[in-house]
């Protein structure tokens, strides 16, 4: 038997479940609104974009006529008979490889330096973040004009110290690469004011705490500030390498402004790579392919294969760098 005040409270809580079911879903309903933006978005400008290259990479596409199913020769040709997609591979590893880090490191060398200006910071942070603000295309040619072989000011300096023949710069195909090399360094500012956030948001008290300790510079840089920015590192470090994946436009105005033949008529396929492919990078390749040789389907199938190298990249990245990462950052 049942008590009178048992049966009310089941029958409270009975007739509690439906209103408590409606509220859980208009909360849903207001999530899903407020989310419903960006998944447009995200379906829209990536999902889609995904989905149809991986079908045109299985078809022999010109844009015009319609797409013919050919499965796995697009795969096959880019592995086995594509003669320069490994040369464009090479060029764009090294990008990832000797750029990135060296730009990061400048980076954090300059924000550690600034961390300890005392007069006019802000006026040297200012000076070093504008080459930042400078159009990639325009930051190019400055630096091609700078660096010209024949009548380039750097050259005209080196000559003043003993140096009559002064190096060819974008001109040679050993020293185009770190030609732009120096470009990445100079425009380091997005990443060094990300770097100086985090130099800046180390706590004090650990650096006083490792003094009372003894440790010398070098020990407070690898065992409290390295720790405190392994977050920035890693954010910055995932950022540059999926930019290098993607290196184009300053290799590209590179070549064609240092060839000296930008031709309408030619198009901007005609001078990529210059000198000898040494400026030819993996989405250049893809670009003279796709827009220049309307071959839409192979150029597919590279973005496809891009995209595969950057998501293992990223996901075995992460797996190795978890263990690293503090508590706060990973929970």
């Amino acid at each position: 038997m049942t008590t009178l005040a048992e049966r009310t409270t089941g029958r409270a809580v009975i007739a509690a479940r439906p209103g408590q079911q409606r509220a859980r879903r208009r909360r849903l309903l207001v999530v899903f609104g407020m989310l419903l933006p960006a998944l447009l978005g995200l379906a829209v400008f990536f999902v889609y974009p995904l989905l149809a290259s991986i079908f045109f990479s299985l078809t022999r596409y010109d844009g015009l006529s319609d797409p013919q199913w050919i499965g796995l020769r697009n795969y096959q040709y880019l592995f086995t008979e594509d003669p320069n997609v490994w040369v464009a591979a090479g060029n764009t590893l090294w990008f990832v490889v000797i750029m990135v880090p060296v730009k990061l490191a400048f980076a954090f060398a300059v924000a550690g330096l600034l961390t300890r200006a005392r007069r006019s910071s802000g006026v040297w942070r200012t000076l070093f973040y504008l080459p930042a603000l400078v159009p990639p295309v325009a930051s190019v040619v400055a630096f091609v004009f700078l660096f010209n072989p024949g009548t380039g000011p750097i050259n005209l300096i080196l000559s003043f110290f003993g140096v009559k023949q002064g190096p060819l710069w974008f001109n040679d195909p050993n020293l185009s690469k770190p030609s732009l090399l120096l470009l990445a360094v100079w425009v380091m500012g997005d990443v060094m004011i990300i770097f100086l956030a985090g130099l800046l948001d180390v706590p004090r008290e650990l650096y006083e705490a490792s003094s009372l300790d003894g440790a010398n510079g070098p020990q407070k840089l690898r065992y409290v500030t390295f720790p405190a920015m392994i977050p920035v590192l890693i954010f910055s470090l995932v950022t540059g390498v999926i930019a290098a994946l993607q290196y184009f436009t300053e290799a590209a105005v590179a070549s064609t402004v240092a060839l000296g033949k930008a031709s309408v008529g030619e198009g901007i396929g005609a001078t990529l790579g210059y000198p000898d492919n040494s400026l030819l990078t993996y989405t250049e390749w893809l670009y003279v392919r796709g827009f220049s040789n309307f071959q839409f389907g192979y150029a597919s199938a590279l973005a496809v294969l891009l995209f595969i190298v950057a998501a293992a990249f990223l996901v075995l990245f992460l797996r190795k760098v978890k263990a690293f990462m503090p508590e706060e950052a990973t929970s």
